[in-house]
């Protein structure tokens, strides 16, 4: 389910949380579905329940878990899609330095296009 590459400077909570929102974009997991406790998801990652526990806290305040307490942790009944002004700011900034090094690469603007929007197809097609 989650793959964790410990050679990536992005924190391995990230990486959790990452995978996990893009499992529920691809509808690999749907709302309602369980997932591993914070000990269980630990054992298998061979990592520590806080890291995890991180990971779900930051998920749960996006709105894409939810925990029942007494039955488990779950994919959200209703994901709302919200924007986050300040992370679309960061997001906009890490676009605007990618954009800087594929031209200096070489790369023209059709292909930068070309290539977001493959990628986006790659995320967003269910």
């Amino acid at each position: 389910m989650i793959q964790l590459d410990y050679k990536s400077s992005k924190p391995i909570y990230e990486q959790i949380v990452e995978q996990m929102k893009f499992d529920v974009m691809k509808q690999y997991l749907n709302p309602g579905d369980a997932i591993p406790s914070v000990r269980k998801l630990a054992l298998e990652l061979k990592i520590t329940p806080g890291t995890v526990a991180k990971a779900y806290q930051e998920l749960e305040r996006q709105g894409v878990i939810e925990t029942i307490r007494g039955k488990g942790t779950f994919i959200a009944s209703k994901i709302e899609m919200k924007q986050d002004e300040e992370k679309v700011d960061r997001i906009r900034q890490q676009i605007r330095t990618l954009i800087m090094e594929l031209r200096m690469m070489g790369y023209e603007k059709k292909e930068i296009v070309d290539m977001v929007q493959d990628l986006y197809g790659e995320i967003c097609s269910a």
